[in-house]
């Protein structure tokens, strides 16, 4: 293929030709281009004398297309439009502009919802679509660029990026814990209203595996409360219906608020409960870097 630069006009008098046409101005062009009318001029005159033919007909009452130019109108028109509409279907495209980030429900309620108000008062730029789920980003996962997930899950391919600690401890409202004081002491948390958490999942700790994982030679069994849901178990731990295990993470937006307080010290430390994936064999762009970024000054925090 033959050079296209030298078969090519100045492409930069491309675009004031097109407006100079469409508006049968050169002032009304230099008005919309932000330029002079001296410079709409010179570049239309270098666009005539590379084509060698006339493009306007300049009278005293304005400028008008010749044949010529009404033909080459619409060729720079319609050239011009289609380049616009492609870099249009790019920058929608464009890698960075959005972040999908996937997250397990709980971790997308308690942890996430409180506080990506920070990670968009950073970032305003960045459109996050957050995904909540209660599958294992291993099984069949729609596509995302960053993931949370507790450590354990299934995650076929999916690559970590780094893992958090957590830590586990009883939690319970001001309420309830204000029903108890004059008997507090962990060593009789058997008499209490304990508020359990019933799951398959081999992530979660009991109140059983609690108590030996802190050092106390107590059962507790599974006397009390049950919920097959953690959020539901929250809310009547908040509510006052007794004591549950909560994990730092996921509990401390409702510490600080003052909704749940921690009614005994011992707490039980998982050096990697949380993980933070990306999408196998993607590469991170910018804009997913600086949510990784915030995610683990988020996560790590309190480490």
């Amino acid at each position: 293929m033959e050079n296209l630069r030298r078969k090519l006009p100045p492409l930069s008098s491309l675009v004031p030709f097109e407006a100079a046409a469409r508006l049968q101005s050169f002032s009304r062009a230099a008005l919309e281009l932000h330029l002079t009318q001296a410079a709409i001029s010179r570049q239309i005159r270098a666009l005539e004398e590379n084509l060698g033919v006339q493009l306007f007909d300049r009278k005293s009452r304005g400028v008008f297309l010749t044949p010529a130019g009404e033909d080459f109108k619409q060729t720079i028109t319609q050239a011009l439009l289609g380049i616009a509409e492609q870099a249009e279907k790019l920058r929608a495209q464009e890698p960075g502009t959005a972040v999908v980030l996937s997250s397990q429900l709980v971790e997308a309620f308690y942890l996430l919802m409180p506080t990506l108000a920070d990670f968009h008062e950073r970032h305003p730029q960045i459109e996050l679509k957050l995904h909540s789920t209660l599958s294992p980003i291993g099984e069949g996962h729609d596509k995302f660029d960053i993931a949370v997930q507790t450590l354990g899950r299934s995650t076929a391919d999916h690559v970590l990026l780094f893992s958090a600690p957590d830590h586990v401890f009883p939690v319970c409202s001001p309420r309830y814990l204000k029903s108890i004081e004059k008997g507090l002491s962990i060593d009789r948390l058997g008499s209490y209203r304990l508020l359990h958490y019933e799951t398959r999942s081999q992530d979660f700790v009991y109140w059983d595996q609690w108590l030996e994982a802190v050092g106390l030679p107590l059962l507790v069994g599974r006397k009390g409360m049950r919920f097959n849901s953690f959020p539901v178990m929250m809310q009547a731990a908040i509510e006052g219906h007794g004591i549950a295990l909560g994990w730092d993470l996921t509990t401390r937006h409702m510490l600080d608020s003052g909704a749940l307080v921690r009614p005994f010290d011992p707490q039980y430390s998982v050096a990697d409960a949380l993980g933070v994936y990306k999408w196998q064999g993607n590469t991170l762009s910018p804009s997913a870097r600086l949510l990784v970024q915030w995610l683990k000054g988020l996560l790590l925090k309190r480490a």
